[in-house]
């Protein structure tokens, strides 16, 4: 089992924790203080534990051990099923790829587990080392979550950031990198806001679930963690809107210097269609041709034809074609 425990703290109720051993989490009651497990439930003998002996009933084992996890709140009894997400902060990821964290709370035990590493656990562990941490399951939550947000921010602000710069390129920057670039920005706000819109009614879900253990402290400061997840959304909306306005300035700019491109070629190609037909109809291999015999015929035709191009420009001038 100390392969699958990640961190085992016995609160102390004055924001420190001491972590346990395997041994001393076994002989763990409730009179002796809340408990914080935190396991990766891939191991087979967390699984084998949660589902056998820890006490869950099977809908809560099973929760905690599920792949695929969408952000919930959830009361059962005087308990709280839970599964969060937060950005994926780890080496070589991508911030859109948000790692979940499922938990179970209770008044004197809060039961978390997760695949891949998350840093706002490891930033809650590190305060509860610290002395600065929660002191009840309630609070423990709190702190989480506010973790999760606080995370969030450095990737919207990034986000925020990557959307100025494209604003500002637009006008000399080479189009197909700014459209990958937009679409890329496009892609991981779309992805971001998927999870955290989820998240933010799971807040709201716990705000109004009656537990014994949550009170009414607790709930003041969930309810600015909410509020602070909701800016990190309306930032979120914000920055998808400004690369699609970006994106469509992109196009439309392309879309003008195309149709400047062909108008340039209509006019070329207006110009020497009716000198093409003169040419080619004298010369054509046939007799009686005007001037065949005559030895400054084809200056006098050159010059006819400057004349004829005159004639365009004048014209397409008069009717503001050029």
């Amino acid at each position: 089992m100390q392969a699958g425990l990640i961190h085992a703290f016995l609160l102390d109720g004055r924001g420190g924790g001491r972590e346990l051993s395997w041994r001393e989490v076994q002989e763990w009651r409730p009179q002796h203080g809340v408990l914080w497990l935190h396991f990766d439930y891939t191991d087979t003998q967390v699984q084998q534990w949660l589902r056998e002996d820890s006490g869950l009933s099977p809908l809560v084992a099973e929760a905690l051990l599920t792949e695929e996890t969408r952000p919930r709140a959830t009361a059962i009894g005087d308990g709280l099923l839970l599964a969060l997400r937060g950005v994926n902060l780890n080496p070589e990821s991508q911030p859109e790829d948000m790692v979940s964290v499922r938990l179970w709370v209770e008044q004197h035990r809060v039961i978390s587990t997760r695949r891949r590493r998350l840093l706002s656990v490891s930033d809650l562990a590190e305060q509860l080392r610290d002395v600065r941490g929660p002191g009840s399951a309630a609070a423990l939550v709190v702190g989480l979550t506010d973790l999760l947000v606080w995370r969030m921010s450095d990737t919207v602000d990034t986000f925020e950031d990557t959307a100025d710069e494209l604003e500002g390129r637009v006008l000399d920057s080479n189009s197909a990198a700014m459209r990958s670039e937009l679409a890329l920005l496009r892609k991981q706000t779309i992805t971001l806001r998927r999870y955290l819109s989820p998240q933010r009614e799971a807040l709201a879900r716990m705000l109004v679930e009656k537990m014994s253990w949550f009170d009414e402290h607790n709930r003041i400061q969930l309810r600015e963690v909410s509020d602070r997840l909701l800016r990190h959304i309306e930032d979120i909306d914000a920055v998808r809107e400004r690369a699609a306005v970006t994106q469509e300035e992109l196009l439309s700019r392309t879309s003008e210097q195309l149709n400047n491109r062909m108008y340039v070629l209509s006019v070329v190609a207006a110009i020497f269609l009716p000198l093409g037909f003169l040419t080619g109809l004298l010369g054509i291999n046939v007799g009686g041709i005007p001037g065949a015999d005559y030895p400054a015929a084809f200056l006098i035709f050159c010059a006819l034809l400057v004349v004829a191009v005159v004639l365009q420009v004048v014209i397409f001038r008069w009717n503001k074609w050029l």
